[in-house]
């Protein structure tokens, strides 16, 4: 027979942890087990050891809202992030229902029990587990590889090629010659954080990307803390960042010939004098329309100050058995190769899904509030902000999950699902310009046009769409428990 659980969370990272607190304080009573592919829990924190990792986002807001981040650095390195999430776990009595190297392969929900009936791998064989409700908290990129494109020569190179997502542990850059390929957040990270010990690195990017310094101490948050306390100190800097990262996004995307001349401004002044900023810094696109880069106290740009590292604006026409040959007739010499190019997405973590058997094809389904799929009952998922903080946007979707599962209980229903309107527009679900998504935008759920049907990208936006959004929505079919006989 199959085990039984009310509400069953797939991935034990940042969400899944944060979705476990949420129901257990919200829903008592309710059983509950997340399931985690990997054997320890973190998600992306413990996966990735690539040297430097850490957040972009203030801990403030990136943090829980209802565990104060206390560590002076905001900015914080991907340790203590990592001691965050487990002591979160630990003192919620969280890790208790964690259950490790169980990957979820397909979810079945069954009408006419109203059901999902669950298949999990776990120690070389397949069990099975029924939840009442299916949380999915995975994200939505693959943890077995990143993305590496093929590059002409690669089996020529003598030296090593290393992608930061499967970073060798035992890995020592003393002395070598790197070149990182790629001018995103991993490739800013990596660059300042081996600079100090390699021959030389240079960073070689195909576009420029905006990087802008950040202080890694917020004093303002520090000051909340030690007037306030922890609790009502962290509630002021998490109200302080939230309204930080709107009034950033809003001018961006208002005013974006001069918030890109504000951005070339402050790079500029983090740069030598007479630095060729339009040529390695200037990128194509307006701010936002991909991620902008933090780094903390300016860490990058200090590489470049002191010549332990630079940057290289070029296209590669093919690796050689010494380095890298660009279109330009530059030769980049390397012992070691970082492509630092980017993720694969694997939405839901790769499970199927299927209704009474029919597998469901989730790029033909259409999200409602950012939180459900039209015609899947009893199933969310949680995916943050790509502009914001991305646990913002996974603590509403946690809110309105637990709203919903209350519901169905006082109201004697077994199951809920959004009914999409015929014919109804539709576009990407994620109006977002890095090539990791663009890649994949075919094989993902698509979002309307207009509320609830359009996922918002603020968090402002989404108190209203989310957090007091009414649950008797005429949008939503639900249905009657089902009465044993």
């Amino acid at each position: 027979m199959s085990e039984h659980v009310d509400i069953l969370i797939v991935g034990a990272g940042l969400s899944g942890i944060g979705a476990a607190h949420v129901f257990r304080e919200r829903l008592p009573g309710r059983t509950l087990a997340i399931l985690e592919a990997r054997e320890a829990s973190g998600g992306t924190w413990d996966l990735f050891r690539y040297p430097g990792i850490r957040s972009d986002s203030d801990l403030h807001t990136f943090g829980y809202d209802f565990r104060p981040w206390i560590d002076r650095k905001s900015i914080a390195g991907g340790d203590r992030i990592l001691d965050y999430l487990r002591q979160t776990a630990h003192d919620d009595d969280t890790d208790r229902l964690i259950r490790y190297r169980h990957r979820v392969v397909s979810a079945d929900w069954r009408e006419a029990e109203q059901l999902w009936h669950v298949a999990v791998e776990h120690a070389g064989e397949t069990i099975e587990l029924t939840c009442s409700w299916f949380f999915c908290a995975s994200g939505y990129y693959s943890y077995a590889a990143g993305h590496t494109p093929s590059f002409e020569g690669a089996d020529d190179f003598a030296g090593l090629i290393v992608h930061p997502q499967l970073w060798p542990a035992d890995l020592d850059l003393a002395g070598k010659r790197v070149v990182v390929i790629g001018s995103g957040a991993t490739a800013v990270t990596i660059v300042p954080a081996i600079a100090e010990t390699t021959a030389k690195v240079t960073m070689l990017q195909r576009t420029p990307s905006y990087i802008l310094p950040l202080a890694s101490v917020d004093r303002f948050a520090v000051a909340a803390h030690r007037v306030l306390g922890p609790r009502l100190g962290h509630k002021l800097a998490r109200a302080r960042g939230i309204a930080i990262q709107r009034v950033l996004w809003n001018v961006s995307r208002r005013f974006p010939k001069r918030t890109r001349a504000f951005i070339r401004g402050v790079t500029a002044k983090q740069l030598p004098e007479g630095y060729p900023v339009d040529e390695h810094f200037s990128p194509p696109y307006n701010p936002w329309d991909q991620r902008l880069c933090f780094v903390p106290d300016g860490d990058f740009f200090g590489a470049i100050r002191r010549g332990t590292a630079e940057v290289v604006t070029d296209r590669i026409r093919r690796f050689d058995a010494s380095g890298i040959e660009l279109e330009s007739g530059k030769h980049l010499d390397a012992d070691v190769i970082v492509t630092a190019t980017g993720l694969e997405i694997l939405i839901f973590g790769g499970m199927r899904l299927s209704i009474d058997g029919i597998p469901i094809d989730l790029s033909e389904r259409v999200a409602y509030r950012g939180v459900m799929l039209d015609g899947i009952p009893n199933f969310s998922y949680a995916i943050g902000y790509t502009n914001a903080s991305w646990t913002l946007k996974i603590g509403l979707v946690c809110d309105y999950v637990a709203r919903m599962i209350a519901r169905l209980g006082s109201g004697g229903f077994g199951s809920v699902r959004p009914v999409v309107p015929s014919g109804m527009d539709t576009r990407p679900l994620l109006d977002f310009g890095a090539g990791y998504v663009q890649r994949s935008i075919g094989e993902m759920p698509r979002q309307g046009v207009a509320e609830p049907w359009a996922t918002s990208t603020g968090y402002h936006d989404d108190l209203k769409l989310i957090r007091r959004a009414r649950l008797d929505d005429p949008l939503l079919s639900y249905e009657r428990a089902v009465v044993p006989a």
